[in-house]
């Protein structure tokens, strides 16, 4: 049984930056350092930062902790929620990934010449909740398959940074049968479109896709989903200890990808786990 890991597998820059400003900040203060939510979507990463002294909290405790330090997730915050922490006496961390940065300033931009913000996306996704308070009040939040009641005839387009393409060129040609004007930032960023390309090759050659990353990262169940789309046998795990041996009989060759949000150190766990069970390991196609 050969093991095949996808090149693109594990953290995306924008995750890797904010984990990394997370760690340089508890370095320096070992007390009352923060997230304001989980940095990343992923629970093995958040149990280790909180063995160094960096736990995630939500607003509404925040008058109940001393906080010296608080960092903004990767996801980014509402604009709203932003000016409330600033008015506050702590330090405030900003480890918003530049691309979601980028996708506020192009809502904001959106709105202010005029444009309806239409936000391909999941709603209740921390990101989109960021995104919806840069883009006016008549913003709209869509999936590839909504019936965009409400749609106006100068639209602008922003995507959750985690969208497929194919979502996107969906969501496109319905609003271009309704609007009369229509403006589109394209703001996918390129690591999760090379990861989902990759992986979709790499289900071509092998029998069975191991896909790992937080059950609660929208990347990694998109990355899940795309693998079972093309009846191919997956697992979705987010730890060595959730590998069952039935899953590799009679496999030739498995394949490994993993979430944006999914550090190396399980990725190599996962990898040992299978070249116990009777696996040499490979990389790549």
């Amino acid at each position: 049984m050969k093991i095949i890991i996808a090149k693109t597998a594990g953290f995306c820059f924008g995750v890797k930056r904010a984990v990394d400003m997370t760690l340089d900040v508890a370095k320096k203060d070992r007390d009352g350092v923060y997230t304001l939510g989980p940095i990343i979507h992923n629970p093995q990463v958040i149990a280790k930062l909180k063995d160094e002294g960096v736990s995630p909290i939500e607003m509404h405790d925040i008058e109940d902790r001393e906080i010296r330090d608080l960092i903004i997730r990767t996801h980014g915050i509402p604009r709203q929620l932003y000016d409330n922490i600033s008015s506050r006496g702590f330090r405030i961390i900003d480890a918003t990934c530049p691309f979601v940065k980028k996708a506020q300033h192009y809502a904001k931009l959106l709105k202010e010449n005029g444009y309806q913000v239409v936000i391909l996306g999941d709603s209740n996704h921390p990101e989109v909740m960021g995104l919806m308070s840069y883009a006016g009040r008549d913003v709209l939040v869509v999936n590839e398959g909504s019936d965009l009641q409400g749609l106006k005839s100068k639209v602008g387009i922003v995507v959750q940074t985690t969208q497929p393409v194919e979502s996107l060129k969906k969501v496109l040609s319905n609003v271009i049968e309704r609007a009369r004007e229509v403006k589109v930032y394209n703001t996918i960023c390129n690591s999760t479109a090379l990861r989902l390309k990759e992986t979709e090759e790499m289900t071509h050659n092998v029998d069975v896709m191991i896909v790992v990353g937080g059950k609660n990262s929208a990347n990694t169940t998109q990355l899940a989903n795309l693998c079972r789309s093309l009846s191919i046998g997956t697992y979705h795990v987010e730890t060595a200890a959730e590998l069952q041996e039935i899953w590799f009989r009679g496999a030739d060759r498995v394949g490994i990808t993993a979430g944006a949000s999914t550090p190396d150190w399980i990725i190599k766990e996962i990898g040992k786990r299978i070249r116990d069970i009777g696996g040499e390991s490979g990389n790549g196609q």
